[in-house]
C-alpha cells in the first residue's frame, strides 16, 4: 500500500510538472508569435511602422540610446523613483494599519477620510504636487506613494480587523496586553496579506512613477515615452513601454520570491 501511494505520488508531481511546463511553453510561443507577426506586419506595410514601430526598430532605438548613456540613465531614475515609493508606502501602509486596528476611535475618525482619498484619481492630484512641491523628484514620489497608499491601508486594515477574534480572547484570557495580540496573532497570521498586498504595491509604485514623469521630470522612462510621441520618435515610445512591462514583471517576481521565501 506504501509503495502504490508513492508510485500515485510520483504521478501526480510529474503530471503537475507537465503542466507547468506546458503553460510555460505557451505563453512563450505566444509571445514570440506576437512578436513576429508585428515584425512581419511591419515589413509588408500591414501596418505603418512610423506610427506602430516594430522589434527591429525598437532593438536598433534601444542600442542606440544604451551607447549613448541615456537609457541606463533613464532606467535607472525610474527604478529608483520605484524603490524610494515603493519601501515608503511599507512602511506608512503597515504602521498606519497597526495604529487603526490598536485605536477603534482613531479607525472610526479617519478610516471615512481614507476611502474618500483612495476613490480620488490620482492623476488629478499630479499638478496639485508640482504646485506644491515643485517640479522634481519629490513630486514623482508623492504622486507614486498617492496612488498606492490609501487601498493598500484599507485592505490591511481590514485583514487586521477580522484576524480570529478567539485567538485575540485567548492573547487577553492568558493576561497578554495589546502588542501581544499584535505580535504574536494579528501580525503572523496577516503575513500571507501584508506580502500580498506588498506584491499589488509595487505596480501601482510604478504606475505612479511613470504619471508622475508624464508631467514632472526631465529623466526617466515615463518623460522618455512623452519626450518621444513629442517628436514622433515612435520607437523610443514603444521601446519605454516595453521595458517598464519588463521591470513590471521583474519587481513582481521578487515581491513574489520574497513571499515564497517567509510563507
Amino acid at each position: 500500500m506504501k509503495h502504490d501511494n508513492s508510485k500515485d505520488q510520483q504521478l501526480y508531481i510529474r503530471r503537475l510538472e507537465q503542466h507547468r511546463k506546458m503553460v510555460l511553453f505557451i505563453q512563450v510561443f505566444l509571445l514570440i508569435t506576437f512578436i513576429a507577426a508585428w515584425e512581419i506586419c511591419s515589413d509588408l506595410g500591414w501596418i505603418n511602422s512610423f506610427i506602430f514601430s516594430s522589434p527591429s526598430r525598437m532593438i536598433q532605438s534601444g542600442i542606440a540610446l544604451w551607447q549613448s548613456g541615456n537609457l541606463p540613465m533613464h532606467i535607472g531614475i525610474t527604478l529608483a523613483e520605484t524603490f524610494g515609493s515603493f519601501l515608503l508606502v511599507a512602511a506608512f501602509t503597515i504602521l498606519t494599519a497597526i495604529l487603526l486596528w490598536w485605536n477603534q476611535t482613531c479607525s472610526e475618525i479617519l478610516e471615512p477620510y481614507l476611502v474618500v482619498l483612495n476613490s480620488l484619481p490620482k492623476s488629478a492630484m499630479a499638478p496639485i504636487f508640482i504646485v506644491w512641491l515643485g517640479n522634481n523628484m519629490k513630486t514623482i514620489i508623492v504622486t507614486s506613494i498617492s496612488v498606492a497608499i490609501f487601498g493598500s491601508i484599507l485592505n490591511l486594515f481590514t485583514n487586521f480587523r477580522s484576524t480570529d477574534p478567539d485567538k485575540i480572547k485567548l492573547i487577553m484570557t492568558l493576561h497578554g496586553n495589546r502588542l501581544d495580540c499584535l505580535a504574536k496573532v494579528v501580525i503572523p497570521m496577516n503575513l500571507p496579506a501584508i506580502l500580498s498586498i506588498l506584491k499589488t504595491d509595487i505596480g501601482l509604485c510604478l504606475i505612479g512613477v511613470v504619471i508622475g514623469e508624464f508631467l514632472a521630470a526631465r529623466q526617466g522612462l515615463g518623460y522618455l515615452i512623452i519626450y518621444g510621441s513629442q517628436v514622433f520618435k515612435m520607437d523610443w515610445v514603444m521601446l519605454s513601454i516595453v521595458l517598464l512591462c519588463l521591470i513590471a514583471v521583474v519587481l513582481y517576481q521578487c515581491i513574489a520570491r520574497l513571499e515564497k521565501h517567509f510563507l
